[in-house]
């Protein structure tokens, strides 16, 4: 194990390192073509925070605890504590480290040591001094939110086809995808369960799995709601969003709880959707009737470490297996690689899921496909940083929320052999909320903790809830 471990590591030293210049070469790419394709040279997250602003008016910079916040001005409000700063701060890459190795060796050979009477002050002291100077005279304090209607169109490397772009012709198209399945008469639904999915995922996990296979006792007696979030699916993908927590909470509040005046309600969460789920569960403690959590991504951050990052660097770890996890760190760290993976597969998910079809005799059914490429880069990247990374530092708050307010069964699934989100997370929130049962699946992964095993979830869901009703 301990010779496997470190031939991952090597190994993903060189071909991280080839990415890095991948993406650094892709960099100007982009540039290059959005300037020819939109009129207009976007900034990107390679840039400094003070660069970016220099470039556009849309962007605006705030120091926080020694990290940049970068705000642009959106639909909706932006608070600045809502942007991760693993946006910015991803690391050193080797160009980085390169650079900055040159940058010393210049400094010595050329400026040596600055002298001030009796101190002798380093020159890279000194440059630095110089950086925050001209830094505090660029930025632009903002004490409010920001509000700002911008395009919601489609850019030049996103799907433009008639399905990803379904919510540009509806007539309501600031709300969110809702699939519904209730009794004909739905007075006599007992109660309602919310289902949000994962990453990278959207409704269909739900309804093409789990909703054909309740009992006819359950579809009799609950309305059965599944929401594409904001970005995925057949929902808004608006490219001016920075799809932070806050904006994620108000669509579903907006498209689901208000929509359908819901009271009360269990919720079913995947991955992803469990930080959401327990974000909902602390603006509603009262309306929660059960909380059941699939693979919480849910880290116990060490003190004195950046919580965001920490997040990171434990989802994302630069290792080329297993697969699943190798995808999930280029899609962190690599900006324009994640973009270039969607203009390669997400602009072609028609053709793929065609040949899909082909190869199997169309005997494999492709919703995992339309849930796994139908959505934006820049959807997809700021919802990994800004909700799965940036909820580093928030939930600890809100398990303790969940374990004092929140007087409802809470019930985590796992995957014995899930590759992407590890067991201990489940473990970890059960030593924050004492009453939440784990219960660990043997054989299953990230996805088939439900896909393959849906009759057998469907009834351990049903009986969750019927306990809810008895207490």
């Amino acid at each position: 194990m301990g010779i496997a471990r470190w031939l991952n590591r090597t190994v993903g030293f060189f071909v991280f390192a080839l990415l890095d210049i991948a993406d650094f070469l892709l960099c100007y790419t982009y540039k290059t073509l959005d300037y020819f394709l939109e009129s207009e040279r976007k900034p990107c997250y390679c840039s400094s925070p003070p660069e970016a602003q220099a470039k556009t008016e849309k962007i605006i910079v705030s120091e926080r605890g020694g990290y940049s916040k970068v705000v642009s001005l959106t639909r909706s409000k932006i608070h600045f504590d809502e942007i991760s700063d693993t946006l910015y701060s991803r690391g050193p890459s080797l160009l980085t480290r390169l650079s900055k190795l040159v940058r010393s060796v210049k400094c010595f050979n050329y400026k040596g040591l600055i002298m001030r009477g009796n101190v002798v002050e380093s020159c890279d002291h000194h440059e630095s001094k110089k950086k925050i100077s001209k830094r505090k005279k660029r930025l632009m304090t903002l004490n409010s939110t920001v509000v700002e209607k911008s395009s919601t169109a489609p850019r030049w490397s996103d799907c433009h086809c008639s399905f990803c772009t379904s919510w540009l012709t509806s007539s309501n198209r600031d709300s969110l995808f809702v699939k519904v399945q209730q009794p004909k008469d739905n007075k006599k639904a007992r109660d309602n369960v919310v289902f949000i999915h994962g990453f990278v995922s959207s409704s269909s996990f739900w309804t093409e799995t789990l909703f054909p296979n309740f009992s006819d006792s359950a579809k009799s007696n609950y309305r059965f709601i599944a929401v594409d979030l904001l970005g995925y699916g057949r929902s808004p993908k608006p490219n001016d969003s920075l799809y932070t927590l806050r904006e994620h909470l108000e669509m579903i509040e907006k498209s689901v709880i208000s929509q359908f005046k819901l009271k009360t309600f269990h919720i079913v969460a995947h991955s992803l959707g469990c930080i959401l789920a327990l974000a909902l569960a602390v603006k509603h403690p009262g309306a929660i009737k059960s909380l059941t959590l699939l693979a919480p991504p849910y880290y116990k951050v060490p003190k004195g470490v950046q919580p965001a990052q920490y997040v990171m660097r434990e989802v994302a770890r630069k290792e080329v297996w297993p697969p699943m996890q190798f995808g999930a760190s280029v899609l962190s760290w690599y900006e324009h690689l994640g973009r270039t993976i969607g203009l390669v597969l997400i602009k072609n998910h028609h053709l793929i899921e065609f040949v899909t079809r082909l190869l199997t005799l169309n005997r494999m059914r492709t919703y995992l496909i339309e849930g796994f490429l139908c959505h934006t880069h820049n959807g997809s990247f700021h919802t990994l940083h800004n909700i799965i990374f940036g909820s580093g530092a928030k939930l600890d708050s809100y398990l303790d929320h969940v374990r004092d307010h929140v007087d409802c069964d809470v019930a985590i699934f796992h995957g014995g052999k899930d590759e992407l989100i590890p067991v201990e997370c489940s473990y970890s929130v059960k030593s924050k909320v004492p009453r939440a049962t784990v219960h660990v699946i043997p054989d299953k992964d990230h996805i088939t903790i439900v896909v393959g095993r849906q009759k057998d979830f469907a009834r351990e869901l049903e009986l969750i809830w019927q306990r809810s009703q008895s207490t």
